[in-house]
């Protein structure tokens, strides 16, 4: 009988999985590579799912983004899992109470925002019959392809982002600066922007999620 073959100990295999070529960003941290591996620049085209991430990188502004993501799961408590309609019914009491919430960002423009945002998104739902249709437009409907050879050629804002901006401000969104617009879109999967020596950017240029 042929013995089976050792597993990898814990460490070991967390240690090979942190060896993959990625994206400098990334670095070790648990949290983060997994992020990287799994969701950053994966499509997204579940409303609930874009709403999520449009709350989350506006409460990202002038913070880094692993601080957004260890209180994830605090905001999907505090904001009923990103249900838009929900939120959108949050009144003065319910933002007083979040502010409050030693889990989220307790920025009050940040958190009244997500809440207006909520309003505007259930608007151009039922303008555009889902967020997804309205949002993917801006990018001709499928992912941006892109080269960067490192993580220095990534721009911190496009013309496509600059038109999102522009048309979601028009229509009553805050924190949709074109920045905060781009690192939307990257998150979201409208952009490829893993650099080319990564190992998520051919998986995700074949279609591999």
């Amino acid at each position: 009988m042929a013995s089976a073959k050792p597993s990898h100990p814990p460490a070991a295999a967390r240690a090979a999985a942190i060896a993959k070529p990625r994206c400098r960003w990334a670095g070790t941290d648990p949290l983060y590579v997994r992020y990287h591996d799994e969701e950053w620049g994966v499509p997204v085209h579940d409303d609930r799912k874009l709403f999520e991430f449009l709350v989350l990188e506006g409460a990202q502004a002038g913070l880094s983004w692993i601080t957004i993501l260890r209180k994830r799961e605090a905001y999907r408590a505090a904001f009923e899992n990103f249900d838009p309609e929900r939120v959108a019914r949050f009144d003065r009491r319910r933002i007083a109470k979040l502010l409050k919430d030693a889990g989220i960002v307790r920025n009050r423009l940040k958190i009244e925002s997500a809440v207006s945002n909520a309003r505007a998104f259930l608007a151009v739902r039922d303008e555009h019959e889902s967020f997804d249709g309205y949002v993917w437009q801006f990018v001709g409907g499928k992912p941006l392809a892109s080269r960067r050879r490192s993580h220095k050629e990534v721009p911190a804002r496009t013309p496509e982002s600059d038109a999102l901006s522009k048309d979601l401000a028009k229509r009553g969104f805050r924190f949709v600066g074109s920045t905060i617009c781009y690192a939307f879109m990257q998150a979201v999967g409208m952009v490829n922007d893993h650099t080319v020596d990564c190992f998520r950017h051919r998986e995700l240029k074949t279609g591999r999620r």
